[in-house]
């Protein structure tokens, strides 16, 4: 029995493998911690090259450059979607994954923002139906201007508590907008 005593005491002494297995054990807490910060990370990433995608366009709408360079909504698109660094992705149609909206309104208290998706029990990728039109008026000189752009983000980490989706095809809703009252300039064909 002494031969079998000596090789148990050998092997509860030897740490060869520990390790190993303590990777094993914190691999997965550990990757998904860090999984989840990059995940997070993009999303504000994403969310403020958005803004400020949405914030320099909206100077050309309040300037005037953009009436008298005589643009329409897919000119305007492009000119947000330029300044976006090719991390969105911009295709046009009606399962596109952006809307922008620039629209007249009468003072500034009718800047209302409101949800852009009609969200439903069987709400997909596909059927989550946009409630916010593409559309772009942007107005003449001293008219208020609302400029709203929605984005829904993929996200990649869906685990419980890592979550990042905010729709229920697992998406996240981005948005940007801004008011303001165009600078008084001159333009004979704006409308």
């Amino acid at each position: 029995m002494t031969p079998f005593t000596r090789r148990g005491r050998q092997f509860g002494r030897d740490e060869r493998g520990v390790t190993a297995i303590e990777f094993g054990i914190l691999a997965l807490p550990f990757f998904t911690i860090i999984g989840a910060t990059l995940e997070t990370a993009m999303i504000f990433l994403a969310g403020q090259v958005l803004d400020s995608a949405v914030q320099d366009t909206a100077r050309l709408v309040r300037t005037g450059q953009a009436q008298t360079a005589e643009w329409d909504g897919d000119d305007y698109r492009a000119a947000i979607c330029d300044r976006l660094y090719g991390m969105f992705d911009c295709t046009n149609g009606p399962n596109a994954r952006m809307r922008v909206n620039v629209a007249v309104i009468e003072d500034f208290s009718e800047a209302a923002i409101g949800y852009p998706l009609e969200i439903d029990d069987d709400c997909t990728a596909v059927t989550c139906d946009w409630t916010l039109e593409s559309d772009y008026v942007p107005g003449v000189g001293a008219d208020v201007v609302l400029v709203r752009a929605y984005y829904k983000w993929p996200t990649i980490i869906n685990l419980p508590g890592f979550n990042f989706g905010t729709l229920p095809d697992g998406s996240r809703l981005l948005g940007s907008s801004r008011v303001f009252r165009n600078e008084p300039f001159g333009c004979s064909d704006c409308t």
